[in-house]
């Protein structure tokens, strides 16, 4: 599983000899006139024949200079621990962190919950260790203190927008939409950390010769599958690789969430030209999540036309979608038939082979030291559905046993996976509970009927019901991000992904919303395998 590097004010060249400063705070700033105060006190008296005594150079750093200003230190940080990690993974337990402060310029002090911070510094200690060094240079390190009454979450720890090089104090904050950062490609994701299967070989063949022979193989391509299957890996794959070995062909990655968005402030800024100039000269352009351009007419239309100017010129297309094209109603029939145009692949479920040997790679790359060979075969046996819902029952699992201070064996395992996905997965339950269930358990539950579940209200006795209701959906259905916000009254899909991102954090911090969440899950899951033993 690129991240792309980011400028930053406090990231400097080496500086002048005028001005020393050398990384990790070994040297100081020298004292001496300016030159240009030295020469005005020459000009003023006569030349007097007395040897000449030149003033001592100061000794240049080693290293760039690093500004040891908290706030593009700990923004950048935050960013290389993205990178080196999987998104389940920050969000669960290095997005707790909070900032510190800085000692000697070159130790960071991060602040963890009392309880969780040792186990922090032995599962993430050298992860941690790493980002640090890759901000501040190697000799920087980290330290893990309990956090303070009142110290900030890691959300509201100072944030220094970044810059593009070059870029004044006063400019215009498109410049941050506008960047020309390193298009966002996840290093993590290539071919070789692709786990192959018979659901995604061949999305995979088509995805390896695309990247071989950009332009020439097939295009566009256009692959499918449902969420969490590896398309987005897949895109990544395309991107590092041509990266690597295209000769300095132009990659750009981007998502049509985003896409969407630069092209509207173009609007309102009447700079459009940037935008065409930006999106059209590119060798290779690689596009997330395409079924979100239904119903965007103007963006549709500017995509058409992006689309047209690329493939006229040779240009690589690959576009990733949850539905063929020819499921996309809403999308206009000129930009579907260029979709059709190419080689469609798709990728389904992963098989039970291809699920035990993503669980084992992950466990290899995070060191999971299991007591039980069996925990991985369990684990692939209830999680059916996709590679992220695969992966999270894995970190579930080794969370729940970091904390109870457990080995890590199949009946830990078979109890976690039991209180998550309930007795039905333990059975192999047949078929999916479906979001209208879902509502109707929650609103009992909750004591609300299904209307007031659905309705505009925010009131607190219905907004936290229907976030816990779309994170079930999202947990145990099929269902897209848009789907089931056309369910909850018509809401689009960044109102479901904050009610999920809303319910994980309080299901992890509040024992009752655990206890209610834990018990509609059961009923779920009983009802798909029959009355509860």
């Amino acid at each position: 599983m690129g991240a792309s590097a980011v400028d930053f004010d406090g990231i400097c060249g080496v500086p002048p000899a005028g001005s020393p400063t050398a990384l990790g705070g070994l040297g100081a700033p020298a004292t001496f006139s300016p030159p240009s105060a030295r020469r005005t006190t020459m000009d003023a008296r006569p030349p007097a024949p007395r040897p000449a005594v030149p003033d001592p150079l100061p000794k240049e750093p080693r290293n760039p200079a690093v500004t040891t200003d908290p706030a593009p230190i700990w923004t950048r940080l935050q960013a290389e621990l993205r990178r080196r990690v999987s998104d389940a993974t920050y969000d669960i337990w290095l997005a707790q962190l909070g900032w510190g402060g800085l000692e000697d310029d070159d130790r960071v002090l991060l602040q963890a919950p009392a309880d969780v911070r040792d186990w922090l510094g032995q599962r993430f200690g050298s992860v941690l260790g790493e980002a640090a060094r890759a901000v501040l240079g190697p000799g920087a390190s980290v330290e893990l203190r309990e956090a303070t009454a009142g110290a900030e979450p890691a959300q509201a720890a100072p944030v220094a927008a970044p810059k593009r090089a070059g870029a004044a104090p006063g400019d215009d904050p498109r410049a941050v939409l506008f960047d020309d950062e390193v298009s966002r490609l996840n290093p993590k994701y290539t071919f070789e950390q692709f786990v192959i299967g018979d659901a995604n070989r061949f999305a995979h063949a088509a995805a390896l010769a695309v990247a071989e022979l950009p332009g020439q193989a097939y295009n566009p391509l256009f692959i499918v599958g449902p969420p969490g299957v590896g398309k987005t890996h897949l895109l990544h794959s395309i991107g590092n690789y041509v990266r690597a070995y295209g000769g300095g062909l132009v990659v750009r990655y981007t998502t049509v969430e985003r896409f969407t968005n630069e092209f509207l402030e173009a609007l309102r800024a009447r700079d459009v030209d940037a935008f065409k100039h930006r999106y059209r000269r590119n060798d290779v352009l690689l596009i997330d999540d395409v079924q979100f351009l239904e119903s965007k007419v103007k963006t549709e239309e500017e995509f058409f036309h992006t689309f047209n100017a690329l493939h006229e010129t040779g240009s690589q297309l690959v576009l990733t979608s949850d539905r063929p094209p020819r499921d996309m109603a809403a999308l206009e029939d000129r930009l579907r038939q260029r979709f059709e145009s190419g080689l469609l692949v798709d990728i389904r479920s992963p098989d039970p082979a291809t699920r035990l040997t993503v669980l084992r790679k992950r466990a290899h790359h995070d060191g999971v030291e299991l007591a039980d060979d069996g925990v991985l075969e369990l684990i692939a046996e209830r999680v059916t559905d996709n590679l992220r819902s695969l992966e999270a029952a894995l970190i579930r699992v080794v969370a729940y046993a970091s904390l109870t201070d457990a080995a890590i064996d199949r009946a830990l395992a078979d109890q976690v996976l039991t209180q998550l996905y309930g007795r039905a997965a333990a059975r192999g339950g047949s078929s999916a509970p479906t979001v209208e269930r879902i509502q109707e358990l929650v609103a009992e539950t909750f004591g609300l009927t299904r209307e007031e579940l659905l309705s505009p209200s925010r009131a607190a006795r219905v907004a936290w019901p229907r976030q816990v209701a779309m994170y079930l959906a999202r947990e145990h259905t099929h269902e897209t991000l848009p789907a089931i916000g056309a369910r909850f009254g018509g809401r689009d899909h960044s109102t479901v992904l904050h009610a999920c991102k809303r319910a994980t954090d309080r299901i992890r911090t509040d024992p009752d919303a655990y206890d209610a969440v834990t018990r509609i899950t059961a009923q779920l899951t009983d009802a798909r395998g029959g009355a509860a033993v």
